[in-house]
């Protein structure tokens, strides 16, 4: 079976998959991956199940090495890539020969993604191979770890896929909670009003949200009884600051709740950098139910948004357009050289 040999990796470097879900009674949330999209997208690349387990890269930097040829797929916030020295393209699948070495580094923020063909065979625990930080279930990855990898059923690489934006802020859709009409109607239009950026506390429990202007305390804020919450959910704490809830949230929760973001949304928030704005606004939940269902189509057929990394001049239609001249001169040049 092949490995992958960590060589190098950073704080907050982790596996993850979707997530273990039916524990919430339990007191465990779901976890997994933060950016649930990328895992999508590097299944589609490998043409493989999004639930294998996937390399999560939280701002950090990772170098590995295997002991035979691997597929790779590289997806979430771009980094720099290199193969033994030479650059590889994000967002696409490659070929990692056996004995190459693999340096990712230099993410602008956000999460990042290592996919492998077969996914890291890692050891199950309660339905899922994900690190859940919070609950002690795993832990970061270190220098000398030795992962084993799945067997791939897949040979195909070379793929490239266009990301669904999401790595410049912008809206957050959401829906009520019942603790939105507590607020007033003008303390909910200025909360959909207003910017936000992200604060530099965070983890994978969630985000500290800073708005451009004064907070969103609530007087009766302090009387709400604990129940179960949800990543997306967005708490206001006691000064009146923003919290949305991520993939290791907490199961119940006391703090009023002004809104819940739409799963569908949550990429946007987790990959967006710190000086990016972002801002929120309300949907009817029908609206949000039809959002979600449309996404989940959408990424069922990614597949079909693949294209080749390296194009056949034979499908280019502007060929001409191309400057070849330089390169039947070097060809030229070699030839002359050679004799």
């Amino acid at each position: 079976m092949a490995e992958l040999q960590v060589h190098r990796a950073g704080p907050g470097v982790t596996l993850q998959d979707m997530g273990r879900t039916g524990y919430l009674a339990q007191g465990l949330s779901r976890g997994g991956a933060m950016d649930r999209l990328a895992l999508v997208e590097g299944a589609a690349l490998l043409g493989q199940a999004a639930e294998l387990a996937a390399i999560e890269i939280a701002g950090s930097l990772l170098s590995v090495e295997a002991d035979g040829p691997v597929r790779i797929a590289l997806t979430g916030a771009p980094m720099r890539a290199l193969c033994d020295g030479a650059p590889l393209v994000w967002n696409a699948s490659h070929l990692l020969p056996a004995g190459a070495r693999l340096d990712l580094s230099g993410a602008r923020g956000g999460y990042s993604y290592l996919h492998v063909g077969g996914g890291v065979d890692a050891p199950e625990f309660l339905g899922a191979r994900s690190a859940h930080l919070a609950a002690g279930i795993g832990a970061m990855l270190q220098a000398g770890d030795r992962l084993a990898l799945g067997q791939d059923a897949g040979r195909a690489t070379g793929q490239t896929l266009t990301p669904q934006a999401r790595f410049d802020g912008g809206p957050l859709r959401m829906i009520e909670t019942p603790q939105t009409r507590l607020y007033p109607q003008a303390e909910r239009e200025r909360f959909t009003q207003s910017r936000f950026y992200k604060d530099a506390r965070a983890n994978r429990m969630g985000q500290k949200m800073v708005p451009d202007g004064a907070g969103f305390a609530l007087d009766t804020g302090l009387t709400i009884l604990s129940e179960a919450i949800v990543p997306g959910d967005i708490q206001i704490t006691g000064d009146g600051a923003p919290y949305v809830l991520l993939a290791e949230c907490q199961t119940t929760g006391g703090y009023p709740r002004i809104g819940t973001v739409l799963p569908c949304d949550l990429p946007r928030l987790v990959q967006a950098p710190a000086d990016a704005s972002l801002s929120f606004r309300f949907i009817p939940i029908e609206e949000a139910v039809e959002a979600e269902r449309a996404e989940a189509r959408r990424r069922a057929d990614l597949s079909r948004d693949l294209r080749p990394l390296i194009r056949d001049p034979h499908d280019i239609p502007d060929l001409l357009a191309y400057q070849l001249i330089s390169g039947v001169t070097r060809g030229d040049d070699l030839e002359r050289n050679a004799t």
